[in-house]
């Protein structure tokens, strides 16, 4: 039998119906789609990385869809994905939502969070909608009758439309909106839902074909696990990817198996978290977020989570950088006003000593990803160049 073929697709500029055709074709086994980045830079390298599909073998034939996810280093990995796992998200999302309805794409549909609002319109049969990802033109989306709207984005698209009355009016009009990709804070959740925006917080990543968690609870078929030694979340059940394209290495250390006569497959997230006493998954940061800062651990979401409630905004995010002396300098970055001094000041009675920032520097925009979310490599690698405070 002979390989499957690979279609790389230049997203940039498709209409709805050129991007339901060419999902279309992938879900029905006629080719492996991989939508590409509007970048051209990140187009380059995700080309680059999908040359391992020419390899023999590289493609197991169950494939429909390979998305680009940068690893820790920058250098995208493709995630392969097949068509029965998309089916089974899609599928479960209807089950937990209000049933199959049309979707509005504000995500680039090359990432995944963007791929499954494609697919679960495509596979329900309902519209998919555009929208630019900043959702400027949100009014001007068409009537839905007699089927539930649905939207997907991340919390910085709505974080910087918390004062917009017009979007947040055209936002609370959508049946459910899946809010993913990166922590929410918790007083925006709040504010939004006060306004009337149906807000559903989804977990979830690539390498399961999105949000598969939905408030806490994952969807039909998906189990958690979380190990006790360091609390790592494990995700099982039929929305899991494939492997990664020609890297058996990182598929191999992604993938466990389950213990006992279960013995099935299970992600190794990068995450921890722990089950509440009502069942729900709750997040408690990256397992990488723990550094050595002086010879003991700090917990940068713990720093983060305070620092943004002490200054009230989203807009900040907690680093560690290199040190001479404390080994991992624990550093703030934020769009908000706030000397050092008066940050730690604001901080001591939340944190340890040894957690307080000792580094803060001012931009006026923080970069993102064209996924939207905050871009922490970007920030680590310009923090030697910023102008910042020090202690």
């Amino acid at each position: 039998m002979s390989a499957p073929l690979l279609r790389p697709l230049p997203t940039a500029g498709l209409s709805s119906d050129e991007l339901t055709d060419a999902f279309a074709g992938a879900l029905e086994g006629s080719y492996v789609l991989a939508p590409l980045p509007p970048d051209p830079v990140e187009e380059a390298a995700v080309r680059r990385m999908l040359a391992a599909a020419e390899e023999p073998g590289a493609l197991p034939e169950d494939v429909a869809l390979v998305v680009s996810t940068s690893g820790s280093t920058g250098t995208p990995k493709g995630v392969m994905l097949s068509a029965s796992a998309i089916r089974a998200a899609a599928a479960a999302t209807d089950d937990r939502l209000s049933g199959p309805g049309e979707w509005t794409l504000a995500l680039g549909p090359h990432y995944v969070a963007g791929a499954m609002v494609v697919c679960r319109a495509l596979l329900a049969d309902r519209a998919l909608h555009l929208a630019r990802t900043d959702l400027a033109d949100l009014s001007a989306t068409p009537a839905r009758a007699g089927s539930p709207s649905y939207l997907s984005v991340v919390p910085t698209q709505l974080a910087r439309l918390r004062q917009d009355r017009a979007a947040l009016a055209a936002l609370a009009g959508f049946d459910a909106i899946l809010l993913g990709g990166a922590a929410v804070d918790p007083d925006l959740l709040a504010q939004l839902r006060d306004e009337g925006l149906r807000l559903v917080t989804t977990y979830g990543m690539s390498e399961t074909c999105g949000g598969c968690v939905y408030d806490g609870r994952p969807l039909a078929g998906v189990g958690i696990t979380v190990d006790p030694a360091d609390q790592r979340v494990g995700i099982t059940g039929p929305v899991l990817f494939s492997g990664y394209l020609g890297r058996p290495d990182l598929t191999a250390a992604a993938l466990g198996v389950l213990p006992g006569p279960d013995g099935g497959p299970v992600l190794l997230t990068g995450d921890r978290g722990e089950v509440g006493p009502d069942g729900r998954l709750h997040l408690l940061g990256r397992i990488d977020d723990v550094v050595v800062s002086g010879g003991l651990n700090v917990d940068l979401a713990a720093v983060q989570a305070a620092a943004r409630r002490a200054i009230g905004t989203t807009e900040l995010v907690a680093l560690g950088v290199p040190d001479e002396v404390w080994g991992t300098r624990v550093v703030v970055v934020t769009t908000a006003r706030t000397s050092l001094a008066a940050l730690r000041t604001a901080l001591a009675a939340d944190l340890s000593h040894q957690a307080l920032p000792r580094g803060l520097s001012h931009v006026d925009v923080l970069p993102t990803t064209s996924s939207g979310k905050i871009d922490r490599r970007a920030l680590l690698g310009a923090w030697e160049s910023m102008h910042k405070e020090l202690a």
